[in-house]
């Protein structure tokens, strides 16, 4: 399963053709199951253009699969432990929100497909964030399994 982050989405949505939106299309056409987040949904529609987009967005997006962080203390608190880790090892993140989207993913196992070095630099200090490199052929079949999203 695919979490796509906002920097993917503002990229298919405005027709860029970077790597993360063309590797988003190509799961869309493999039919392969992704979802979001609360915040990337809010960081999206915060980013509509007129009234029409916006209400185009919010139907189209609340039709989609959420997935929620497990517990509302824990996983915050585990998303600061992502943060610390990084400063930790000497790494500067720009944006605690995407602690909390990794932390989501970490929680469902979930692959995160991005355009923002924010994952890349997690990643290369927090083993269990997994990205997405853009190769369905070399994704592993457990990975792009559909596990059951939380709601709620």
């Amino acid at each position: 399963m695919f979490l796509v982050d906002t920097s993917v989405w503002i990229d298919y949505l405005r027709q860029r053709d970077t790597r993360p939106a063309i590797w988003f299309q190509e799961i869309l056409d493999h039919g392969y199951p992704f979802g979001l987040t609360g915040i990337i949904l809010q960081e999206i529609l915060q980013g509509a253009d007129s009234k029409a987009s916006y209400q185009r967005l919010e139907t189209y997006l609340s039709t989609q699969v959420f997935y929620h962080l497990n517990d509302p203390i824990e996983s915050h608190a585990a998303a600061a432990h992502l943060y610390f880790r990084c400063r930790r090892a000497g790494v500067t993140l720009r944006s605690t929100v995407d602690c909390l989207i990794a932390q989501v993913a970490i929680e469902h196992e979930l692959l995160i497909v991005h355009n923002d070095r924010d994952f890349d630099l997690l990643a290369s200090v927090v083993p269990e964030v997994r990205l997405y490199e853009g190769s369905l052929s070399e994704t592993r079949a457990d990975s792009i399994n559909e596990p059951s999203p939380r709601y709620g």
